[in-house]
């Protein structure tokens, strides 16, 4: 047991540096009727929040740090002089279970270093869950990393076993990823990409035709039913936040991924010479995800939210929903009794609950202000955009409007 917690030691942190494991869309499953093992819906110690709002705990390891690869960004580097260790299997099924039982967790999140060839790698993947799942019943939500060069068979088997998998895109541009991480290619992720949302497709499309009964459908198989997600990191290469989006827009037209996850590059021991010597700062990564969730959910095009970005990154002072808006004041005031839902959508300070809120409730009556302030918490930053009975922006011609929304700068204090 003694090795075994040492091995959990290192391939845990190991795996710390893997942003995607958030477990939102799975199906929902438990054993509450007495069958099977484990659940998708309870709840135990946090390690991440789902955007429904769940908190969900995962093991989250690797089978191995040992890579053949030899990724300037990757800790886990061929050349690296970072302790190894290596879980078989059996190992990794029973901590699983354990760690279940004990209800530390309600998952599991697996990835590896490629270890002997892509194949062999995907088999030991794709191993522990067949094993979990038609052994032990284990009905816990599974997400896997998938290796890009892997057989489409082994592919189709992990898709078979798990909720959702994942193939990280690495960087957003070819020649950042010739540059950082020359063994691998667009190409070959990408190709990987679009097998997998071809089968995903086809089985749903299977399920939807041929099973008109909701039971007979949920009987059905399924395939990754929580989709496939990829990981970019930011902040190793050149590339921009325009050149970024571009890549992540690109991937959710083109391939259906539930999510583009950004990881803020971190440095590393005994870093090549080619990589920053300072990481990014967070914000960046935080501005990241809200330009990405305005073009998931807000009906931004990216290039709209890139072209208010100056020298195409985005402000790190204000959200870039407010930048897109201070750039475009032509469009505002919005009348919040009469704008049409899309225009709503781009106000600052409405999120897309307090926006149905006001279509709900503007069929009965005109909004007015404390209407307004209790469908939202953020009157703020919304009152220079809108318009209501008692209420006109009186802010929204001024040059210095932009200083209005920035946080004074934090004053450290003298003494602790």
């Amino acid at each position: 047991m003694t090795d075994t917690l040492a091995k959990l030691e290192i391939l845990a942190d190991a795996a710390k540096y893997d942003a995607s494991c958030a477990s939102s869309g799975g199906a929902r499953r438990n054993s509450r009727d007495g069958k099977g093992l484990g659940s998708t819906t309870g709840s135990g110690i946090c390690h991440s929040y789902t955007p429904d709002g769940r908190c969900v705990s995962l093991l989250k390891i690797l089978l191995t740090n040992f890579c053949l690869y030899d990724c300037a960004y990757c800790i886990n580097r061929r050349s690296s002089d970072v302790r190894r260790a290596r879980f078989t299997v059996d190992e990794i099924v029973e901590l699983t279970l354990d760690f279940y039982k004990r209800n530390y967790i309600e998952g599991l999140f697996l990835s590896s270093g490629i270890i002997r060839n892509a194949d062999y790698t995907m088999e030991q993947l794709v191993l522990v869950a067949r094993k979990l799942r038609l052994e032990h019943q284990f009905r816990g939500y599974i997400h896997l990393k998938t290796i890009p060069e892997a057989s489409r068979e082994l592919l189709d088997e992990a898709g078979r076993h798990a909720d959702r998998l994942s193939i990280n895109i690495e960087l957003p541009t070819e020649a950042g990823l010739k540059q950082l991480a020359p063994e691998k290619t667009q190409p070959s992720i990408r190709g990987a990409m679009a097998s997998l949302k071809l089968k995903i497709d086809a089985v749903e499309g299977e399920r939807r035709v041929s099973l008109r009964s909701d039971a007979a459908r949920r009987a059905r198989p399924r395939f990754a039913p929580a989709g496939q997600s990829t990981q970019m990191i930011v902040g190793a290469d050149a590339a921009d936040d325009a050149a970024i989006l571009a890549t992540s827009a690109g991937l959710y037209a083109g391939y259906g991924l539930r999510r583009v996850y950004y990881s803020a590059f971190s440095p590393i021991p005994a870093a090549s010479s080619i990589l920053p010597v300072k990481p990014p700062p967070l914000m960046r990564e935080h501005r990241l995800y809200q330009a990405d969730w305005l073009i998931r959910f807000y009906g931004f095009a990216h290039e709209e939210v890139t072209k208010a970005a100056p020298g195409g990154m985005l402000d790190l002072e204000i959200d870039p929903k407010l930048a897109w808006a201070l750039a475009h004041r032509e469009q505002f005031p919005v009348d919040i009794n009469r704008a049409a839902k899309e225009m709503l959508l781009r106000v600052p300070g409405l999120g897309t609950r307090a926006v149905a809120a006001v279509l709900r409730s503007r069929r009965h009556r005109r909004l007015r202000l404390e209407d307004l302030a209790r469908l939202t918490v953020s009157v703020k930053k919304l009152l220079p955009f809108v318009s209501l009975p008692d209420h006109r922006p009186l802010l929204l011609d001024r040059q210095d409007l932009r200083q209005h929304f920035v946080p004074p700068p934090r004053q450290l204090p003298l003494f602790g």
